[in-house]
Formats: structure tokens, C-alpha cells, sequence
């Protein structure tokens, strides 16, 4: 295997060469040393401890709390014939057992964990027995209480220091204030880390922000311009479809993409637009986060962000190959009531946080005293209608429940379809002996599937189909019969929110929360929002208004956003009145020089007059004679 980052680079992901910063990661990492890394969205983070993973003995431990984004790399790692796995809160225990197994005894160079994996006692048995290189913590700014995505399961990220007090750990995030950025430090305790940031400038990114009262038409006529790939960020599923229909309606060709639609056609849509074959994608704002797609040429905000790390972090996924690119944000006066009325929305009573906490015990019907620290389904939608809350208010009473340690919920999670024998291979081939008709299906699910006897194993029917050349609809109904008699245990597959509840169950009226914290919570999600509200509203540079936000400071305008377009053409307002009195002086006094122009023109300062000289000599509307002076031709 080759041992330099740049070999492993070019063989595996086929790149000359790294992008900033990366190789100072890696570099850091191969060290033995902590890293703070705070790249933009689209600069390659999963690189910077993909490489030094396959370049150091053992095994790299990945945080992430994005279940899908993890299902995404690992299969993207297989395909590069890297090992690497995942746990999350989906898995059955029989396999998060057999991948924990094939961890300790080197199976994989990656193993992708969500959070709360990492606080289960059955995980914590494993610790000591793995041969862990370093912790790479993605998304790290979730740890932090001030970051604008925080969950308390990543402040226990820090306690992998006792069992690996030499492992470095690399902290990564797209996004963090300069307050955020101390916090991450020092809640993952790293040990005098090397901080690498790369600027969050794009300069590639044309950023437009506008007022719209006609926001279909302007997205239209934005879309109407790009002939390559480009998103349109909605806040809602429904949203997104209704969108999608109105855009296919008025003669331009678009898919859309949310969290409720099945995997299948998601995976459809998804496969469409990357490879071109459809152009515009509608989506919610989760579509985009780990998709390998450079090309993006717009990105439309169809709805004002909810604050500028979410603003900053969706526009970043465009022009990733350094081309130019449009970021267009369109907004209403209802967005800006939304902002302003969001802190309301997301910050319940206390009151209303005890009657959410005890309506889920009553959906988990779970007694006063117990402790179940154990995973359960759960499904938003029937929750809010058997006890009456609106889904949209009750989902921030669970976020705030959850920060407060009481439970964690993870995001939806897809799991496949499981088989697994219940008989030995004796009475299997007994069975085959007196039922025939069933004996090649059996014996393709023993051919493609090994351990099929041992615990339940992901069975892909539609692959199966196509290996039996067996019609997937009759094949499913098959194996569905052999689990109704009893010879196997057939799991179909299914989608949803797992919630792990984590704590003894207490008596709602005397549940104690720590409004303290929750009001600091509450004033840092104003702060936020006044931020975006002032950034859709105000008269500023838009660069510029992020950079200083997040504590970059820069005083220059960028040059490449609505505002500095509309002051330069304010500029070449006034300049073309400069040229035309400097034209119109020449013609009069036909010869003069600097300073003589200067003094006809003291409306003006030397360095307007001197810009607008320099533009009529280029464009040949003036010459200069050999003393210096200026005359038209």
C-alpha cells in the first residue's frame, strides 16, 4: 500500500493534489498530535482522516450524529475498497456485536459511530479491545452549547481520552463563531491543538439577497439562466413538491427530495440529478450534505435560512470546483415574521416542556422509577396526533428535552430488510426434501449470505431477484410465507426516528429542568436570528457581513455580491460624469495637464479623476503628448 498521503490521494480518489489545508491536517494527525480544523462546507473534510486512517496501524474512530451521511462515506469507502463500518441506533444488536467483533480484530481501518453509541454500555466492553489510531469528531460544533446544532451525547465524546490517552483527536466543522470555536476545545479537552482555518471567503460565489413578492417567478427566471446542476432549498416537505409541480408546470424540468419520501426514491432522485440527467433539484435543506457533486453552478434559497451558519453552510455547496457560481436567497415579509417570531415558537414554556415530557412516557408507556435505557420507535406524526400537539411546536419541546439529557433522538434511520434461519442445516435440508418448489430460493439465500444461520444479515431482495432471475414481488411473498411456518425470521424493511431514553422516568410535576441554560439558549437563537434578519434586510457587502460574523475580519467589500454590484454600477455612474467633463474640458482647452484637469474638475478627488484618465487612455478616447499632457485625438 502506498505511504504517502498524495498516493493514497490519486489511487483512491483519483486527485493530483490536495486542496488547502487538508495535507496540514493529515500531517497533524500522522504527528500524533490534536487538531482543530474549521474548513468551509465542499473543502474536503472526510479526507483529512480518511488518508492518515489507511496510513496508520489500527483503527479510526469517526463521531458523526448524521446517520445517512455515515450509511453514505461508508458505502463510498467500500467502493474504493477501503474497510470501513458503521453503528448507529437502527442496528440490530446481533450486528452491531458481529461489527464491533470484526473491529477488534482489525477488520476495518474506519468505524463511523453516532453519538449515543458511544455511551452504551455494551459498546463502552469493546473500548479497551480496540486498537483505535486517532478519533476524528465531524460536525463538532454539535458539542457546543452556543453552536447553532448542539447535542449534549457529543459532550461525552471527551471521556475516550481515559481509555485512549495517546490516540490524537481531530475536531472538524464547517461552521463555528469564534465563541463556538473555544468552546469545541475546550469541551473535547484537546491538548494544545494546532488550529488550521481556512478563510470563509468563496470568492467563486456570486451571493444575491432579495426581497421577492413574486418568489416563483423570480426563481424561475434565475434557473431559466443555469443550464447546469442547481438545488432549491425549501423549509417544508410539502413544499418541495408543491414547488417541484409549479416549476414542471411552467416549462422547466425539476425532481424533488425530502426525508419522507422511501429510500428507493430518494435514491432515484438523487441518481438522476447527480449524473445530469435532471438539472434542478427541489429539496429540504438536509439534501447536499456529504454529496460529492462540484459542479453546482446555483443554489436557491427559496425560503429565508433559519440563521447564517445554515445560510453560509447550504450556499457552500455550490461552485466547489472553484468556478463561478450564483447563491440567490429570496425573501418575503412573512420570512421575516417567521424569524422573528421563531424564538417563541422554539423556546416552550415550561409548563408546556413538562406536558410534552409526560405524554412521550405515556406514548412509551413507560411507569414512574424505571430506567430502561433502551431505544424505541418513534414516529413525530402519531405522537402529536394521539395527544394533540402540533407537530411543527412540539418538535423544539423534544430538542430542548433532548438537551437536556433526558433522551436522544436520532434522525430518521433506514433499515433493511433482515433474514435469519431458525433452524439447523439438518432440518433445513429435511424441509428442502419435502418441499422442492422452495429449494432454489433457499439455496440462493445460503449461496449470497453466510451467515444467514447466525444472526440476521441485510438481504437485498431486489439484488436477489436479479441473481435468481426470480420476480421480486413473488420472491418477497415466498420468503414471507417461509417466515409465517417458521423456518426463518424475515424483518422487512422500514424507516424511521429512534428515541433512547436515557434516564429513570420521574413524575412530570416535579421534573426538574435547567431553565437557566434554556433562557442563555434562548438568547443565543435571538441573537442568531436578529443576525439573519439583518443580513436578508440590510445594506451591506454580504461577504463581508458573514466573515465578520463569524470573527474573520475584513474590511473591504467583497466585490462579488447584489450589494457591491450595485455600488459599482453607482461608481461607474459617477465615473462616466468624470470622463465626459474630462472630454468635455479637453475639447474646449484641447491640451492640459494633470493638475490643470484636476483643478476644473475640483468636484472631484485626484484619485476619481486619475481612474477615470486611465479608462479613456485604454479605451482610446484621450491620447498624451510627449510632455505628459493630456489632448483628444
Amino acid at each position: 500500500m502506498p505511504s504517502q498521503p498524495e498516493q493514497l490521494l490519486k489511487q483512491h480518489w483519483g486527485f493530483e493534489a490536495f486542496r488547502p489545508l487538508q495535507k496540514e491536517i493529515i500531517e497533524t494527525i500522522l504527528d500524533g498530535k490534536d487538531c482543530f480544523a474549521l474548513l468551509p462546507t465542499g473543502a474536503g473534510k472526510s479526507v483529512c482522516y480518511q488518508i492518515p486512517a489507511l496510513m496508520m496501524d489500527g483503527l479510526c474512530l469517526v463521531v458523526s450524529p448524521l446517520i445517512a451521511l455515515m450509511q453514505d462515506q461508508v458505502n463510498r469507502l467500500k467502493t474504493l475498497d477501503i474497510p470501513a463500518e458503521l453503528v448507529h441506533a437502527g442496528m440490530h444488536f446481533k450486528e452491531v456485536e458481529r461489527t464491533l467483533q470484526n473491529a477488534v480484530h482489525g477488520g476495518y481501518k474506519l468505524l463511523y459511530l453516532s453519538p449515543e453509541r458511544l455511551q452504551s454500555s455494551y459498546f463502552k466492553e469493546f473500548l479497551e479491545l480496540l486498537n483505535i489510531s486517532f478519533i476524528a469528531v465531524d460536525e463538532a460544533h454539535c458539542i457546543s452549547q452556543w453552536g447553532h446544532d448542539f447535542r449534549p451525547e457529543y459532550r461525552k465524546i471527551a471521556e475516550l481520552r481515559d481509555y485512549y490517552p495517546k490516540a490524537p483527536f481531530l475536531a472538524l466543522t464547517a461552521s463555528a463563531t469564534k465563541d463556538v470555536k473555544s468552546d469545541i476545545i475546550s469541551q473535547l479537552q484537546l491538548n494544545q491543538p494546532k488550529v488550521l482555518q481556512q478563510s470563509f471567503s468563496r470568492e467563486n460565489i456570486f451571493y444575491n439577497i432579495r426581497y421577492s413578492e413574486n418568489k416563483i417567478g423570480d426563481a424561475l427566471e434565475a434557473l431559466d439562466k443555469i443550464h447546469e446542476a442547481s438545488i432549491v432549498y425549501c423549509r417544508s416537505r410539502k413544499q418541495t413538491e408543491m414547488l417541484s409541480k409549479s416549476l414542471n408546470d411552467q416549462g422547466l424540468y425539476t425532481i424533488y427530495y425530502h426525508a419522507g419520501m422511501s429510500k428507493e426514491k430518494r435514491a432515484e432522485a438523487q441518481e438522476l440529478w447527480t449524473n445530469g440527467k435532471v438539472k434542478v433539484m427541489v429539496a429540504t435543506t438536509a439534501f447536499g450534505m456529504g454529496i460529492d457533486k462540484a459542479d453546482v453552478r446555483l443554489v436557491v434559497h427559496f425560503d429565508a435560512p433559519e440563521n447564517p451558519e445554515a445560510y453560509y453552510q447550504e450556499v457552500g455547496r455550490v461552485g466547489r470546483d472553484g468556478k463561478p457560481s450564483k447563491a440567490l436567497s429570496l425573501f418575503h415579509v412573512d420570512d421575516i415574521k417567521r424569524l422573528e417570531e421563531s424564538t417563541v415558537l422554539k423556546f416552550p414554556t415550561e409548563h408546556y416542556l413538562k406536558q410534552v415530557y409526560q405524554s412521550v412516557c405515556e406514548y412509551l408507556q413507560l411507569p414512574i422509577g424505571v430506567e430502561p435505557n433502551a431505544y424505541f420507535p418513534f414516529s413525530l406524526n402519531e405522537f402529536s396526533n394521539r395527544f394533540h400537539f402540533k407537530a411543527n411546536e412540539v418538535i423544539h419541546a423534544l430538542k430542548i428535552l433532548e438537551q437536556e439529557e433526558l433522551w436522544s433522538m436520532s434522525e430518521a434511520v433506514y433499515q433493511p430488510s433482515t433474514i435469519e434461519f431458525l433452524v439447523n442445516r439438518n432440518e433445513l435440508d429435511d424441509f428442502i426434501q419435502l418441499h422442492p418448489d422452495f429449494a432454489r430460493i433457499i439455496t440462493g439465500l445460503l449461496r449470497l449470505h453466510g451467515n444467514i444461520f447466525h444472526f440476521p444479515t441485510r438481504v437485498n431482495l431486489f439484488a436477489l431477484s436479479k441473481h435468481l432471475k426470480h420476480e421480486q414481488e413473488s420472491l418477497k411473498q415466498i420468503i414471507q410465507r417461509l417466515h409465517q411456518i417458521g423456518l426463518l425470521e424475515y424483518i422487512p424493511p422500514k424507516e424511521g426516528t429512534q428515541l433512547f431514553f436515557q434516564h429513570r422516568r420521574a413524575d412530570s410535576r416535579y421534573l426538574k429542568l435547567d431553565l437557566k441554560r434554556i433562557d442563555q439558549l434562548k438568547q443565543q437563537h435571538l441573537h442568531r436570528t436578529n443576525a439573519m434578519i439583518d443580513l436578508l434586510k440590510g445594506i451591506h457587502c454580504r461577504e463581508k457581513f458573514l466573515l465578520n460574523y463569524f470573527g474573520e475580519e475584513k474590511r473591504e467589500d467583497c466585490g462579488h455580491c447584489d450589494y457591491c454590484a450595485t455600488q459599482k454600477k453607482k461608481d461607474l455612474n459617477s465615473f462616466d460624469a468624470i470622463a465626459i467633463k474630462i472630454l468635455n474640458n479637453l475639447q474646449q482647452k484641447q491640451v492640459q495637464s494633470f493638475s490643470e484637469i484636476c483643478v476644473a474638475l475640483s468636484a472631484f478627488n485626484k484619485q476619481e479623476i486619475a481612474e477615470a484618465l486611465r479608462f479613456l487612455l485604454d479605451s482610446n478616447r484621450i491620447n498624451r503628448n510627449k510632455d505628459g499632457n493630456f489632448l483628444t485625438f
